[in-house]
């Protein structure tokens, strides 16, 4: 009788240990899946985002904010991930569906910092500095000095507008738009699509900040060209380059901040795309 009461006693302290290893193993495995979701879509897109994913932001750097801002968001965004169920191609088949999404939401990004690059290399082929070519720290490229210096500039910009709190907030959003695990079949042809139109409207902000530099520079030839007429013995190639050069800069001093302020603008739409539901519609 004196046995019974101490094993009854045993065999509930050993269910009641069996029950919380079961539990606590369910929350670590639970956990680390929570954790490797968000950290393939969120470090996939700030190794390629701006500012923090530029060339000359070293990759630990890169590496540990990615890791800490993903262990911050992991609680926050939990309730949007799917249940783990086992390890296999599924899991495997989220993991890569995550990456696509971090890659796709950093190369959008990543795509409208080009209209900079875009932008100085009109700016100095107008400016007669298409030769000046330079090493441009933001894509890690040789370049001309005005889309080094643009971009350098742009990257400055996000930082003291407070627009990377856009960029990040935008990466959160995305588990509204874009669940984990549902997505859809023909999303790969939606992408391509998207990045098609975004790399042509980066192009054509690119264009449209360099347009008052292609009109000085168009009247700049025009003159040229009238006084070539007027007075035959004059070198006017001699003549135009340093006021090319001159009338260039000058446009530069005069068009630099609009020409930044209409860029941001259209960085700041094309970022919150991806803070509206389902994606946005525009």
């Amino acid at each position: 009788m004196v046995q019974c009461k101490f094993s009854l006693p045993a065999a509930i302290a050993r269910l009641l240990l069996q029950v919380m290893e079961s539990l606590l193993q369910q929350l670590v495995v639970g956990q680390v899946y929570a954790f490797m979701l968000v950290f393939v879509r969120i470090g996939t897109a700030v190794m390629i985002m701006p500012g923090v994913g530029d060339g000359f932001v070293p990759e630990k750097v890169r590496l540990m904010f990615a890791l800490a801002f993903s262990a911050i968001l992991t609680p926050v965004v939990g309730p949007a991930l799917p249940e783990f169920t086992v390890a296999g191609l599924p899991f495997f088949m989220l993991l890569l569906g995550e990456f696509i999404l971090g890659a796709f939401i950093g190369t959008i990004a990543r795509i409208f910092m080009t209209a900079l690059d875009t932008a100085g290399m009109f700016m100095s082929t107008q400016m007669g500095l298409a030769n000046a070519q330079i090493f441009n720290p933001a894509f890690a490229t040789q370049g001309s000095i005005m889309g080094a210096f643009m971009s350098i500039t742009g990257a400055l910009l996000l930082f003291a507008t407070n627009l990377h709190h856009v960029l990040l907030t935008a990466v959160v959003d995305s588990y509204r738009s874009f669940p984990p695990g549902m997505m859809q079949a023909n999303f790969s042809g939606d992408m391509a699509e998207t990045i098609s139109q975004s790399v042509t409207k980066a192009f054509a902000i690119g264009f449209h900040m360099a347009m008052p530099f292609i009109i000085v520079t168009t009247m700049i030839y025009v003159a040229m060209g009238i006084l070539s007429r007027l007075m035959p013995q004059l070198q006017v190639f001699v003549l135009s380059m340093p006021v090319q050069i001159l009338l260039g800069l000058l446009t530069f001093t005069l068009c630099a901040s609009s020409a930044m302020i209409y860029w941001l603008s259209h960085y700041e739409a094309a970022i919150t795309y991806f803070a509206m539901p389902a994606g946005g519609n525009g």
